[in-house]
């Protein structure tokens, strides 16, 4: 399942949810889906941060360390 679709799917069941419309049962078989859809989304975002981490040379071009693209300096 892509970010894109998990995302989509986790926004409707926050709609379902978020509108008291749903039985109980119901409510907590689509939290534990939800649960389940966020740890999927959160483990994509974290796989695509590390990806783009820009690598840090010293002025030998050996690699020193790294950081996030966003960082200052």
């Amino acid at each position: 399942m892509s970010f894109e679709q998990a995302l989509g799917a986790l926004e409707e069941i926050v709609q379902q949810l978020e509108s008291g419309s749903v039985p109980l049962d119901q409510s907590i078989a689509l939290y534990e889906k939800g649960e389940a859809l966020r740890k999927h989304c959160q483990g994509r975002l974290d796989s695509a941060q590390q990806r783009i981490e820009k690598i840090v040379q010293d002025p030998t071009g050996a690699v020193t360390a790294t950081r996030p693209l966003d960082a200052d300096g």
